[in-house]
């Protein structure tokens, strides 16, 4: 964006929305990228070879379209074009559809604007940086009828779907406690000092919501996700996938969406680990009370070698006649006695193929944004008693901490002035 961006952006935003495209079975799916890092190049590499087609990129520094266009300009024969304003990609009508994989910090912005402007969304993981946030693309999504995809591809994994069928068939006998955790080793980054951003990359537009300061390349690509100003801590980053497998799960023992949130809660957090540069903890454990069973997130920033049941990242149900353990190699079940109950191995997930279909025939995709929405949530929880430093108690009907002030403060935050939400 222009270096007017703060005093424009929400003018820019007020206008009315744009008619959405009507797409045939057989048409080719135009997409636009927004944020063409990593994660981001990958959903387009995958949504390329699932059929569709990058139109645009839209990134804030050119030194990344400058190595990603051309990688995925071969994949499709022709090299996307290039801006840095994600406004431009909006008002495009050839755009159907976006995908988000910039920081948390800009996902509630840009879902909401994509949206009005009847863009259909595909939104990195986790969905949000507040509860509040996650209620508002919610409601834009199903006012504008957006399909939604958000990126926790796990549910597209059809061997996680089967776990969670098993789970909820009663099988395991009651299920007492649930796990969730990632064993990894996060290398330091160290504590670089502040200096200029790069040429080609406007560290404004980036920016955007978050507080002003200066540049550091610590809070630039990838590590912004070790700073509170712009991401979500693990929790947000790595836990949101095993956290939404329990979630499926938990949804299946109770027979829906609509009690799949826990009463209690508390975080166990520190920096254990490395001295350098991030905010955000190494290690956690977090305990969600459901009333009538225990869900436990663990996270392990300083250990990949010692697996948890046997997987670096997973999840578990344990019950009074048996576990199942899954993970993205597949699933095992153990009754009580020690004797292998069913398995299935690992299957393709075809998360983008997956949106693209419902592009086409408007039906709800596998990681709609209700689901996406409450996996973040339970992200949310995690890091608010984290940031408490006590338990919270909380209402899954009204989705607020009763009269705990101090707690209902932590479901909104503050935007920088300029950049305030915008109302669609």
């Amino acid at each position: 964006m222009e270096s007017q961006t703060r005093r424009t952006f929400l003018g820019a935003v007020a206008a009315a929305p744009f008619a959405a495209t009507v797409l045939g079975a057989n048409e080719k799916v135009n997409l636009a990228l927004i944020g063409a890092r990593n994660q981001g190049r990958g959903v387009a590499m995958r949504s390329i070879a699932a059929g569709a087609r990058i139109k645009t990129i839209c990134d804030i520094d050119d030194a990344i379209y400058a190595k990603v266009a051309p990688e995925l300009g071969k994949a499709q024969g022709s090299t996307p074009q290039h801006v840095k304003d994600f406004r431009k990609v909006l008002e495009d009508k050839d755009v159907d559809a976006v995908i988000i994989a910039t920081p948390d910090h800009w996902h509630t912005h840009m879902a909401l604007l994509a949206c009005q402007a009847g863009k259909d969304v595909y939104l990195e993981k986790p969905v949000s940086q507040t509860i509040h946030e996650g209620h508002l693309i919610k409601e834009a999504a199903r006012k504008y009828k957006r399909v939604m995809q958000i990126g926790t591809m796990r549910r597209s994994g059809d061997h996680f779907r089967t776990a969670a069928e098993f789970v909820g068939s009663g099988k395991l006998g009651k299920v007492c406690l649930v796990k969730a955790w990632m064993c990894q080793e996060r290398k330091t980054i160290g504590r670089p000092a502040d200096s200029t951003p790069p040429a080609g990359a406007d560290y404004e537009a980036w920016l955007g919501p978050a507080p002003k300061r200066p540049f550091n390349v610590n809070r630039f690509h990838y590590n912004w996700r070790f700073f509170w100003d712009y991401g979500n801590s693990e929790l947000g980053n790595q836990g949101v996938h095993m956290l939404d497998i329990a979630l499926w799960g938990i949804e299946k023992m109770r027979g829906g969406l609509e009690r799949c949130l826990p009463t209690r809660v508390s975080s166990q957090a520190g920096i254990y680990w490395l001295d350098d540069a991030k905010e955000v903890p190494d290690t956690q454990t977090v305990t969600y009370d459901f009333g009538d069973f225990m869900l436990l997130w663990e996270l392990r920033s300083f250990n990949g070698y010692m697996p948890i049941d046997g997987t670096r990242a997973g999840t578990a149900f344990y019950g009074t006649d048996g576990t199942l353990v899954v993970d993205a190699g597949g699933w095992t079940v153990t009754y009580k006695d020690g004797s292998p109950g069913p398995s299935a191995p690992g299957a393709k997930m075809i998360h983008e193929a997956n949106f693209l279909e419902c592009l086409k025939t408007r039906e709800m995709p596998h990681a709609d944004i209700e689901i996406g929405r409450l996996s973040t949530t339970l992200t949310h929880l995690g890091n608010i008693s984290h940031h408490l430093g006590r338990d919270i108690r909380f209402d899954p009907k009204t989705e607020t901490f009763g009269h705990d002030k101090e707690a209902n403060g932590r479901l909104r935050k503050e935007y920088r002035k300029g950049y305030e939400l915008p109302k669609v």
